[in-house]
């Protein structure tokens, strides 16, 4: 009779708990990575050309177009969250991601129908002719646009959200070998970023350049409906994590209010004294357990029992008022994290000038490859995203490993240090992007081209040049990126790994609304003190500071990073599960 070795805590698509090499591992992640490919292939290159659309279709002005842009990007990685608590409470993963598909294709489907219609859209108009006066959309087109712009924002958010958290289910890491494999499927995630990714700025801005947005939005509608029909094809083999009816992020609201009302009572001596169920019952009950530890101790409180008599008579205390040991210290972790979160919001703030200004540089410049070809400005990230493609190999493959026998560390180097890296070159970056700006200004003055047209009269000044600042800040996307994910992922507690990973995506929203927010503010403080009206105002950028804006990036990314290498230093991780002897059950048993 052979035996078969169980999966504790995920079923397959029966219900049934499931089974180690028949369900999960590598091989299955591999559809998920192909889904994510698809993904990225679709959404990409809307990231960086949908300023071009806001502008010359919607008729927008730069600050503006650049504002929708991030106010787009912040609110689909904030709607991530919401489609995590949903997936871990109620539905599941497995269900969010074919829901959140649908609705993602949906939303790219109405706005394929707005770009192909006339009657959808404002008349035909050049925005870059100061001469000609363009009516900006309004009415029913613009709800036409925010309908359709925002189902792909909550569909793309879903994806987002449960995808990476669905793949990492498939890794089981109280294995050791299964847990090197979940550190390579998070390294997996960037590569099919990359190659997903490496499609979408070259043939689908090709696309949108060439043959016009209603192909474009059309392509990325196909792409979508492919990733969905992927995924799905591996239903009978996936590992599933079984929604929870309790949610942990009530759990953890229930030791902050615990706390608050005991805030007067004063802690024991020794921490054997505070409340948690017995072990056996923790077993049974197949929730986690974990030792008291020293810090944050104000938050101890939640777990003092005031009364024990009455303790003894109650089965079930009020969550509200009395919490277990395990329930503080998740709630320590998360607010342990929340330092490490703040610092990585800046990176986002200046990932989200890459995808705005920087492409608008690239319309000003020449863009000639050979005598026939011009790269359209849009696909410029192709070249860090290429480098990327044979980097991550490189670094998961020999990196890795080699760092791993000096260090012992699983992943090579602590996720700490993995982010802390990503962040210094992010400034580097900005301040690279600043000095190419001055040169880029410099050939427009020196040429008599400050009011030259962006496309028609291209400046004697290689596209080329921009390459510099997408390849440093690639390489820290890289380590800070896929390090906030694995970091998250491994950090969160056990009801909470799906929703950790939205902890990267909220990040990012939240750089996005500041870097639209930080576009506001610049232009209104410099408003009187240039001849412009602001740093970033108006359409004629060779006649903005768009140099000083990047300057002012990089000190400030600087400044951040010397203030996480404070808060990283902080940090305690926490305990990690041990290796738990294999549950087996024969064949024949079944």
């Amino acid at each position: 009779m052979q035996e078969e070795e169980l999966i504790d805590g995920k079923v397959d698509w029966r219900g049934r708990t499931a089974v180690r090499h028949k369900h999960g591992g590598m091989k299955v992640s591999l559809l998920v990575l192909g889904a994510f490919a698809f993904e990225n292939m679709a959404t990409l290159s809307l990231a960086v050309n949908l300023v071009s659309y806001f502008i010359g279709v919607m008729h927008f002005d730069l600050a503006g177009a650049a504002n929708m842009v991030t106010n787009f990007a912040g609110v689909s990685y904030i709607l991530s969250i919401v489609v995590a608590v949903i997936a871990d409470t109620w539905i599941g993963r497995y269900k969010s991601v074919l829901i959140s598909g649908f609705i993602e294709c949906l939303g790219l489907v109405l706005l394929t129908i707005q770009a192909h219609r006339p009657n959808l859209k404002p008349a035909l108009c050049n925005p870059t002719d100061i001469t000609s006066v363009c009516e900006k959309v309004k009415g029913k087109q613009e709800a036409f646009l925010f309908i359709g712009l925002y189902l792909l924002a909550f569909g793309s958010a879903g994806l987002k959200a449960c995808l990476p958290s669905h793949g990492a289910d498939q890794f089981d890491e109280r294995n050791p070998k299964e847990a090197k494999q979940m550190s390579s499927f998070f390294n997996g995630l960037l590569l099919a970023l990359c190659i997903g990714g490496s499609v979408s700025l070259t043939f689908n801005v090709w696309i949108q350049d060439s043959k016009g947005w209603d192909w474009g939005f059309g392509v990325s509608a196909i792409a979508i409906a492919c990733a969905t029909i992927l995924f799905a094809s591996g239903l009978s083999l996936y590992r599933i994590h079984v929604a929870q009816k309790a949610n942990a992020i009530i759990e953890l609201l229930q030791v902050y209010t615990a706390a608050i009302r005991n805030i007067n009572l004063p802690l024991p001596a020794d921490s054997e004294e505070l409340y948690e169920i017995e072990q056996d019952k923790e077993a049974a009950l197949e929730k986690e357990f974990l030792p008291h530890r020293n810090t944050l101790r104000f938050l101890d409180k939640a777990a003092i029992k005031a009364n024990d008599v009455q303790l003894e008579k109650q089965e079930n205390p009020n969550p509200w008022k009395l919490c277990r040991v395990t329930q503080v210290e998740n709630a320590k972790v998360i607010l342990s994290m929340i330092p490490i979160f703040c610092c990585t919001i800046i990176m986002t703030l200046c990932l989200a000038q890459l995808q705005t200004f920087s492409v608008q540089q690239g319309f000003t410049m020449d863009r000639k490859i050979t005598k026939n070809f011009h790269i359209p400005p849009a696909s410029l990230p192709i070249l860090p995203v290429a480098f990327l493609i044979i980097i991550i190999p490189f670094y998961d493959r020999i990196c890795v490993p080699l760092l791993r026998k000096f260090t012992g560390i699983p992943t090579g180097i602590t996720h700490l240090q993995r982010i802390g890296v990503g962040l210094v070159l992010s400034s580097i970056s900005m301040a690279i992007a600043a000095i190419v700006e001055v040169k880029r200004k410099n050939v427009a003055r020196d040429n008599n081209m400050l009011d030259a047209i962006p496309g028609l009269q291209p400046l004697p000044f290689s596209i080329f040049w921009l390459s510099f600042q997408y390849f440093v800040f690639g390489i820290a996307d890289m380590f800070t990126y896929v390090g906030l994910l694995e970091f998250f992922y491994s950090q969160a507690p056990k009801g909470l790994k799906s929703t950790s990973t939205c902890f990267l995506w909220s990040s990012m929203a939240l750089g996005y609304f500041l870097s639209s927010i930080m576009v506001q503010i610049v232009n209104r403080a410099t408003k009187n003190h240039t001849a412009s009206g602001g740093w970033l105002a108006g359409n004629n950028i060779n006649r903005n500071h768009l140099n000083l804006f990047y300057l002012l990036l990089s000190v400030l990314s600087l400044i951040n990073f010397f203030a996480y290498l404070f808060v990283s230093k902080m940090y305690k991780y926490r305990p990690q599960p041990q290796p738990q002897a294999p549950t087996v059950k024969g064949v024949d048993s079944q």
